[in-house]
């Protein structure tokens, strides 16, 4: 059973993680328009990945008889209209639910909900992830600085990215 209290934050986390998911797709959006094809479908993979995140907590919730509350969240907004400006922008969101996963383990841990913490962990590795590769692209990115072959290469480099049942269709 779940606790009214995790109930609640995971319920939050639904929100949060189809919030990432559309800032993700508005991003998309605006690599595309700036010519970033490549890093679009990059970022278009990313937003149905955070998509899959939301369906596996409503999923949890279910399974342990809790309820699930679909709600509403702020418009997305792209901050830069250039790529490293739009990396490093999706990198400070990363931590942000870096920091939301983190409190939600500490929930499951003061409640001893050890469902909880083994279910949580798989997102905590799933942040290191997120953060590291985000943190990796803005590496790259800010050493190739404005050399057109660079860009042109991390952006291609970037296009290959695929998922499962993705939505991709930019590339």
């Amino acid at each position: 059973m779940i606790s009214k209290h995790l109930n609640d934050e995971l319920n939050q986390q639904i929100t949060y993680e189809f919030y990432s998911s559309h800032l993700y797709l508005a991003m998309s959006s605006k690599l595309a328009s700036i010519d970033f094809v490549g890093a679009a479908t990059w970022m278009r993979t990313q937003a149905d990945e955070e998509r899959v995140h939301a369906l596996k907590i409503v999923d949890y919730i279910i399974e342990t008889g809790g309820a699930v509350v679909i709600t509403g969240f702020e418009d997305p907004t792209v901050k830069d209209d250039n790529i490293l400006g739009i990396f490093e922008q999706s990198l400070e969101h990363e931590k942000f639910v870096t920091g939301r996963i983190n409190l939600l383990m500490d929930i499951a841990t003061e409640e001893k909900n050890y469902s909880a913490v083994n279910f949580l962990n798989w997102f905590v590795d799933e942040q290191v992830e997120e953060e590291t590769t985000f943190d990796s692209i803005i590496r790259s990115l800010k050493l190739i600085g404005n050399s057109g072959t660079g860009l042109y290469q991390i952006d291609k480099e970037l296009g290959s990215r695929v998922s499962v049942g993705a939505t991709n269709t930019q590339a």
